[in-house]
């Protein structure tokens, strides 16, 4: 028997969950249905294994323009909104210091321009040089190996404390599903164990089939299902003009609490993907996760067998232009350097001792028996090639067609889930003709 709802969401982590809650509480569309593949929401990228359980808010990350930063830090506030407005904070979103470095004098100077210019935006932010470095995070200042300090110059920018920086994704999908249905007055139905194999449109209805053999209908769909939304996609035949190319981050763990809070790097602005940092996992009881690297992967899932191989295939849709985009990249020595050796991050017996050559910048005395490979961690990110542009397009990037959209949200778009879902809601209510209470979005969720 098929199940027909006013709208469907495909797919279960943060930005699914997100849309899925801001349809219920703030529009008054009668009937929602969430349709996740596994028996858990969020078991995939959203998982706090899967990501590096981070608010960007763009005061720390050194890859944001002045622009960006003011887009996200309203964004991630949200975040953090939320989590105030059903008491999660100390359970699902925790308070950490946290702090950008520059290691030696070109970078030093780099953090110095870059707090001038930010410290208006983020009226916190505070500059450290390195003797109050020594105070509040002393193992990226000593080194035990030389029996004193680090030689280089070191100052960083960031906030001592009072700051949300830190928060679990999986469990706030779960509550976002959770406070969905406890909306009044609508159906919210959330179906597990429900993988979509096809979406087709015929006249102003969408008719989804999945592989357990249930059907469902709806009158407007959203797909936040990673890789596998331009999969789906491209299996409807839209948004032909774009390729995936996944990328896993992987990271290392130790088993000692090295840093109090969250230490990023200068990035690399030739490097497209996040530079290394270190983050006290809560997951693992503070100690200190580095990561992560980043592997080109050709699989849409990580840990989930060979079948999103196959799909990835589907999803490359390999032609000439892909080839220059690629070529366009690995003639970059930076770019090319940086893929061999985060390759070079996977292989056993060598691994380790280079990635600890790169950890160093952060905690000079690191060993290589500090850490070990964190089996299980990392997810998927699935960057998305323009093949008209001929670019790799580093942001969310979304394809909206008469009725559907499908949304692929490499970093960070889990800190950006609910204006990304504030977009979707908006634009599913005037397509319906339904209404989207803004007022008590933005007395919920803004500042």
């Amino acid at each position: 028997m098929q199940k027909h709802y006013d709208v469907i969401v495909v797919g279960g982590g943060i930005t699914a969950t997100a849309f899925f809650y801001e349809m219920a509480r703030y529009s008054d569309v009668s009937s929602i249905a969430l349709l996740e593949k596994y028996d858990t929401l969020a078991s995939l990228n959203s998982n706090g294994r899967g990501n590096s359980q981070t608010i960007h808010c763009g005061d720390i990350e050194t890859n944001y323009t002045l622009e960006k930063a003011k887009k996200v830090k309203k964004t991630a506030r949200m975040v953090v909104k939320y989590a105030l407005q059903y008491g999660y904070e100390n359970k699902f979103v925790f308070s950490h210091q946290k702090m950008a470095i520059g290691v030696g004098d070109e970078e030093c100077e780099y953090i110095k321009n870059r707090y001038e210019e930010f410290k208006d935006l983020y009226t916190y932010l505070e500059f450290f040089d390195k003797d109050k470095l020594r105070q509040i995070e002393p193992n990226i200042i000593l080194n035990a190996e030389k029996n004193g300090d680090r030689p280089e110059n070191v100052v960083g920018m960031g906030v001592s404390s009072g700051e949300f920086t830190t928060v679990d994704y999986a469990c706030i999908s779960q509550s976002l599903a959770n406070n969905a249905k406890e909306q009044g007055g609508k159906t919210t139905d959330i179906f597990l164990n429900t993988c979509v194999s096809s979406i087709k449109k015929v006249g102003d209805v969408f008719y989804i089939a999945t592989k357990n053999g249930e059907s469902f209908s709806a009158n407007y769909v959203v797909v936040s299902a990673g890789g596998h939304s331009l999969y789906l996609a491209h299996k409807m035949g839209i948004g032909l003009q774009y390729s995936c190319l996944p990328i896993a981050g992987s990271f290392y763990l130790s088993k000692q609490h090295l840093l109090k809070g969250k230490v990023y790097m200068v990035q690399n602005p030739k490097l497209p993907f996040a530079a290394l940092h270190g983050d006290p996992d809560i997951l693992a009881d503070g100690c200190t996760r580095f990561g992560p690297t980043a592997l080109v992967m050709p699989k849409l899932e990580r840990y989930h067998g060979c079948s999103s191989f196959f799909e990835f295939l589907q999803t490359l849709n390999f032609d000439t232009s892909v080839i220059k985009v690629f070529f366009s990249l690995m003639k970059d020595s930076d770019i090319r350097n940086y893929v061999l050796k985060n390759f070079a991050f996977e292989i056993p017996f060598i691994n380790k001792k280079l990635f600890v050559q790169d950890a160093r910048k952060i905690v000079p005395s690191l060993s290589i028996d500090d850490i070990y490979y964190a089996k299980g961690f990392g997810g998927v990110r699935p960057q998305v090639i323009d093949k008209k542009a001929g670019e790799l397009l580093l942001g969310e990037a979304t394809i909206f067609d008469e009725g559907i959209s499908f949304n692929m949200t490499p970093s960070p778009g889990a800190t950006s889930c609910f204006e990304n879902a504030h977009i979707d809601a908006k634009r599913a209510c005037e397509y319906l003709g339904k209404n989207f209470n803004e007022e008590m979005f933005k007395q919920e969720l803004e500042d």
